[in-house]
């Protein structure tokens, strides 16, 4: 199978059964042939599943885990044409962020097919980059993405982002950072979690 940032399509289903989820996620990769399926837990109790390929089949693919998650289906979306940035930040490596501009905007959402669906929009509408995005594990099942630029272009990228995403009642926060301090830029280019920061910080001392 072939890497989800060179697929055209991307389609993300969140269920809040595990059981369902694997079933739903085994009926998605039967139903079509797909370029990737990446598919796992995430908190508190979810299960989650991203595939991708050509518009035809992941929206195949889409409709059968639909089916057969049903009542379990917690959120879903389809992108037929998705940002080639957005998916080389869904399946990054690592738990550091890449700030490289003065301003940060925030967008913060209770489900992550939601958070997909901004960050593409977000990109789209503004010349920024997408510093991070980080989905369900170790938040809650909350998901965040993180756009870098300049102020104009963040706050458009961030209004953007919000207004694809308030009417489904998910999102939870929109913030734009108009200066970010170097201090906190340094903390998430070297890890985003506060636990790992913790860990790291002798080794930077030593270093």
């Amino acid at each position: 199978m072939s890497d989800v940032a060179v697929d055209p399509a991307v389609g993300v289903v969140e269920f809040d059964s595990i059981a369902v989820g694997m079933l739903a996620g085994d009926a998605m990769v039967k139903a079509a042939p797909l370029g990737s399926i990446y598919a796992g837990t995430i908190h508190p109790g979810k299960y989650l599943v991203l595939v991708s390929g050509d518009t035809a089949s992941v929206d195949v693919a889409l409709e059968a885990g639909k089916a057969t998650g049903a009542s379990t289906v917690l959120d879903w979306i389809f992108l037929p044409d998705i940002h080639p940035d957005v998916t080389a930040a869904l399946v990054a490596r690592g738990g550091a962020a890449s700030t490289s501009s003065d301003a940060l905007g925030i967008i913060e959402t209770a489900t992550v097919p939601v958070l997909v669906e901004a960050a593409d929009a977000g990109i789209k509408a503004a010349t920024v980059d997408v510093a991070a995005v980080r989905l369900g594990d170790g938040l809650g099942g909350k998901a965040y993405v993180l756009f870098c630029g300049i102020v104009a272009e963040v706050e458009a990228a961030v209004d953007a982002a919000s207004a694809r995403a308030e009417p489904t009642g998910q999102l939870l926060h929109q913030i734009v950072i108009p200066q970010l301090h170097d201090e906190m830029r340094h903390n998430l280019d070297a890890e985003l979690r506060f636990r790992k920061r913790v860990v790291l910080r002798p080794q930077e001392r030593s270093g």
